[in-house]
């Protein structure tokens, strides 16, 4: 019976790539057809590539306008350059836009496998639906609308996801060495990717923690010492634990030895931050670093909107209310602290004001522009889809919460620009880690990502316009 359901599985997943790949090159022929010139961000990407493909790597052929290191170029050349000797193909042929396009929609193949992968590995096996759950939320991830939508441009969100999920499977099944190289190759494609390496070793680190906190709670039961009381014990609880173990050296090396990879990592991040002067390299005028904290509240609103099936519900917002009302202070000062957040640290970046091609234009000249009062009106929406994300996250240990947090924080606070291609990488991380949702629910996601997809590619096809200064045709996009 056990055979017999894994290679049904294996049917429906062959089922269910091959039928995503399809509907890909058919919608990849559509986008190549309409767009037969470099779009948006291209307009650098492809030219640089192009360069790299001719043979030129001289620091005096890089584009100052790009602010990534050159991964997707040279793993463009590594896969497109090939194919001229294998099919004779001319330089003009392996080089344009069209092949370079179509890398990321292997990288979508990619991918999917991983997704998949990770599926598997993170989540239990033991039922029966798990086999269709696994399968439904692998496709519904692979067609996520933010990140499907750049499989058909010459963007680096393809290929950053392959690798960044690449290394995560990898240090899940326990091959460190392997993980940190991979991460390092993410961080080729873009450099807020170290932050996910530096999760990969919190991984580590989470479950050595929770191993050991889970023998203290033994230990602690078996000798029933007097409780802790206070609003805040389980927290000093944890605090306390944490002091013990850190200042234990047998603990400190063991960590060592198993992250030492990532740590090597780490120093390779901070010699390139100090001979390149930033994180950044090309134009940096654009994306200076700040404390931009609502950035933490768009992704969780972001999160509750394509999540809403698991993370929505009457039975979700009544067991909220009740929270609050029993421990209304903590709410109440937390209340109070977002609003001030919101207040101080809100920025609206030149990019986000001047371009209307982008969602998030709308977004913000509808909902933020409009009144001044509505920013702070939705700090409880943000309160409530924080804490719904971090419900859903309940059956993972507190140290691995904390870990993502951290790096959930560090990735999208420091960005100015609010763009919702930033919040890929998280949300996905995010989505792999909660219980299989029940398989209604997932059908439901689906629909609802099928329908954004729909809309949004049918939008960029066909609803074009043109800027009164400019003949070239511009098109709405995420």
């Amino acid at each position: 019976m056990g055979a017999g359901m894994a290679q049904l599985e294996g049917y429906y997943f062959s089922a269910a790539l091959s039928c995503t790949f399809l509907v890909s090159c058919l919608l990849f022929s559509a986008f190549s057809r309409a767009l037969r010139e470099p779009y948006m961000d291209e307009i650098f990407h492809l030219p640089q590539a192009q360069r790299y493909c001719e043979g030129h790597f001289s620091l005096s052929q890089w584009d100052p306008m790009i602010t990534t290191l050159p991964g997707l170029y040279l793993l463009s050349v590594g896969v497109v350059k090939p194919a001229s000797w294998i099919f004779g193909w001319s330089e003009h042929v392996v080089c344009s836009i069209g092949m370079l396009r179509f890398v990321n929609l292997l990288f979508s193949v990619g991918n999917f496998y991983l997704l998949y992968l990770l599926l598997r590995k993170v989540q239990p096996r033991h039922k029966a639906s798990s086999c269709i759950q696994r399968i439904l939320s692998t496709l519904t991830l692979a067609i996520f609308p933010t990140l499907y939508f750049f499989n058909f441009l010459y963007y680096t969100e393809a290929g950053s996801m392959f690798f960044t999920l690449f290394a995560y499977l990898m240090c899940l099944y326990g091959n460190h060495k392997t993980s940190a190289l991979l991460g390092f190759c993410g961080f080729m494609f873009r450099q807020t990717n170290i932050i996910w390496a530096i999760f990969c070793a919190g991984n580590v680190i989470a479950q050595k923690l929770t191993e050991a906190w889970k023998t203290e709670l033994q230990k602690k039961k078996e000798e029933r010492p007097a409780p802790i009381k206070g609003p805040f014990s389980e927290f000093r609880k944890i605090l306390q634990f944490l002091l013990a173990y850190s200042m234990s050296f047998k603990n400190l090396s063991m960590l060592l030895l198993l992250t030492w990879p990532y740590i090597l990592l780490m120093f390779l991040f901070c010699a390139f931050v100090a001979v390149n002067g930033g994180i950044v390299i090309g134009d940096r005028s654009s994306h200076e670093a700040c404390l931009h904290f609502p950035q933490l509240f768009y992704f969780f609103s972001f999160t509750l909107f394509f999540s809403f099936p698991h993370l929505l519900s009457l039975n979700k917002i009544r067991a909220f209310l009740c929270l609050v009302w029993k421990r209304r202070i903590q709410f109440f000062v937390i209340t109070l602290v977002s609003v001030f957040l919101v207040w101080k640290f809100t920025y609206a970046h030149k990019y986000l004001l001047a371009d209307n091609r982008h969602y998030t234009f709308y977004v913000w000249k509808r909902v933020f522009q409009r009144y001044e009062i509505v920013k702070y009106l939705l700090v409880p929406v943000y309160i409530f889809a924080g804490w719904s994300i971090a419900d859903s996250l309940k059956s993972k240990s507190i140290f691995w919460n904390l870990m993502f947090f951290i790096c959930l924080f560090t990735v999208t606070v420091p960005q100015k620009l609010l763009e919702f291609r930033y919040f890929i990488l998280p949300y996905v991380i995010y989505r792999l880690n909660i219980p299989l949702p029940p398989t209604s629910r997932l059908v439901c996601e689906l629909g609802c990502y099928a329908i954004v997809n729909f809309l949004t590619f049918y939008i960029f096809l066909n609803k074009t316009f043109q800027w009164p200064n400019s003949q070239d045709i511009q098109r709405f996009m995420w």
